[in-house]
């Protein structure tokens, strides 16, 4: 468990069977379903955000059931930064490569003109889907989330880790 000195706030983490029992048996679903609903994003009405959004979800649920700074440790930063990274370059390469067939940016019936690629307009819109969108989506829910809980301490109070006076100097958002 992290203590106050190495994370800038003391962890209430408190372990709960209820909790850790139904996060074991309902995360497997939800990320079986967030996968699914990613892998039908161009296909269906919703899709690829929605389905990020659920995997990044599921992240939060194992981080409240088994504790946010184990989870963090377990989902190294350079994983997370390389899901956003990852998303954008895969939505920019697509769109670069339709530019570099003479079209516009994402115009994806040039994999089928140009390039000859069977529903090449389907796969380009699957790529983006798939491995940009939903990358994207649940790299910044798992950010935003791990951003907000290192900055907050459980009585409301900001930490302020450049601090030099104390190390238990706090600011208070009132």
């Amino acid at each position: 468990m992290a203590d106050k000195r190495t994370t800038g706030y003391e962890d209430t983490y408190t372990e709960s069977q209820v909790i850790l029992t139904a996060v074991k048996i309902i995360a497997p679903f939800t990320l079986t379903y967030g996968m699914f609903m990613t892998l039908h994003g161009a296909d269906t009405p919703g899709g690829s955000f929605q389905g990020g959004a659920i995997i990044g979800v599921t992240i939060l649920m194992l981080a409240f059931a088994f504790g946010i700074e184990p989870t963090r440790q377990w989902l190294k930063n350079s994983v997370i930064v390389s899901l956003v990274a990852g998303g954008v370059a895969i939505f920019v390469g697509v769109g670069l490569a339709t530019m570099a067939l003479g079209g516009n940016f994402l115009q994806y019936e040039l994999f089928d003109t140009e390039l000859g690629i069977p529903d090449g307009t389907k796969w380009g819109m699957e790529a983006i889907e798939v491995g940009g969108i939903a990358l994207i989506v649940a790299g910044v829910v798992i950010t935003l989330f791990f951003a907000t809980a290192a900055g907050f301490t459980p009585e409301g109070r900001s930490y302020r880790p450049d601090s030099t006076d104390s190390d238990d100097e706090v600011i208070s958002d009132d």
